[in-house]
Parts: structure tokens; sequence; C-alpha cells
């Protein structure tokens, strides 16, 4: 009896997925490879990551997408609001910020940080005052405060104001000196910096000034060094919300 022939496999209609998929991969790889973080904004990094806390299904669901939406041309997203752009450019002035005191930085003269209030630039007053004294010490400070006045000065920063803020740990003043209180001494190291940058050409209407005393401290006052942290001027870089 003839041998009957074999019947021909019917093909497999999802073999396409597996070369699809393969192809998917490879783009990721591509795009991640030739990504360049300094080029995102921050509104675009929030972007990816609530697309990938909701499984990646943005566009399938609605979600937020990187690619500018119908109402883009009509003003109504986040992203076309013009205080929204100033604040893109706070980002690039923080890097340039971290760039330009990166040897203060590091040696704690200089903290650099970043809140809701804008750009926070922190002078610890052990390595700009003598204790208990409101005047600079120039001798070893010049150059940073210089540099400072520079920055401030830069086209990054043009039309931003600028609060200046002095703060104390919370020993008392000696009342055989110069000071009644805290409150004097906080305020009269904000004035002197305020001056000095002044004096460099910056518009004294941008500034705010403002002495704290013992009453917003960042660390204990318990220790030697929780009290060298608190004795600090802050120059704010004002974000739009806190002009």
């Amino acid at each position: 009896m003839a041998r009957e022939k074999k019947k021909a496999e019917a093909p497999n209609a999802q073999a396409w997925l597996t070369t699809y998929s393969d192809m998917v991969t490879l783009m990721l790889c591509f795009f991640v490879i030739m990504f360049n973080p300094d080029e995102v904004t921050q509104s675009q990094l929030d972007a990816i990551s609530t697309s990938m806390q909701t499984g990646g299904l943005g566009a399938l669901a609605g979600g937020l997408t990187l690619s500018s939406g119908r109402s883009a041309n009509l003003g109504s997203t986040i992203m076309s609001l013009p205080s929204t752009e100033r604040g893109h450019s706070l980002g690039t002035a923080l890097r340039k910020a971290v760039s330009v005191f990166s040897p203060e930085v590091h040696s704690n003269k200089i903290r650099i940080t970043h809140d809701e209030r804008g750009i926070v630039i922190t002078l610890a007053s052990d390595a700009f005052f003598n204790p208990a004294s409101a005047r600079i010490n120039m001798e070893s400070t010049r150059d940073i405060l210089l540099r400072l006045g520079s920055y401030l000065a830069s086209s990054d920063l043009r039309g931003r104001k600028f609060r200046i803020e002095g703060h104390t740990d919370a020993v008392d003043v000696d009342p055989a000196g110069p000071w009644d209180s805290n409150w004097e001494l906080s305020a009269a190291r904000s004035i002197s910096i305020l001056h000095y940058l002044a004096d460099l050409g910056i518009e004294e209407r941008r500034f705010q000034v403002a002495g704290f005393a013992d009453t917003a401290p960042i660390a204990t006052n318990e220790t030697p060094e929780g009290r060298a942290y608190n004795r600090r001027v802050d120059i704010i870089i004002l974000d739009d919300a806190h002009l």
C-alpha cells in the first residue's frame, strides 16, 4: 500500500513577532546609546518616569508622551508656559554653579543645592567671616566672591532676582561684643555680601536681604560640627514662584 503523503505544516502566523521584537530591542539599545541627559529637561524626565510607571502603555491609554499634543499650539500645555521655560533655565544655571564652584564645594566652603525656592549657594560663615564679625575675610575669599559676582551677572541669570539670607548657630553673642543678638549679626553678614556684590556692578534692586539668626538650622546645634553648618549665608537664585 502506498505511503500517505505527510501533510504540510501550516505557517505560524505569529512568527513575524520574533523578528519585530528583535528589531525594537536593537532600536532601543541604539537610542539609549545616543541619549544625552544634559539635553533633556526636567519635564521630559518626568514624562519618561510616568510612562515607565504605567507599563509603557502611555500612548495606548492616553498617558504622557514626549511628543507635543494637539493642543500644544493653543498654549494649553505646561511646556508652553513662560514661567516653566524660565524654570528650565535654572537647570543650566545649576550645572554651571556646580562647575564654577567645584573647588570650594570639595573643600566645604560652599554648598550648592536646589529646593522649591530655587538654586541655593551656601557660603560657610567660618570661611568668609571672622568669628562674631560681619567683616568679609577678603584675604582668603576675594577670588571666590569675584567668581560669584560674575556668575550672578551672567546671561543665564538675566532678569533673575536673588535673596541673601544670613544664619547663625544657637550660641548667644558676647554681651560685650558689637551685636545685641544673633539677629543683628546674621542680618549684617547678609548686608556685607550684598554690598560687595553691588560694588561688582550687580543692581541692588535685584536683591532681597534677610537675617534669620538661629531660627532655621540645617543641623544640630548640640555639636561643634552642627553649629558650623548652621553658621552660613545662603544666596538664593529665586524661582518665579518665590519672587
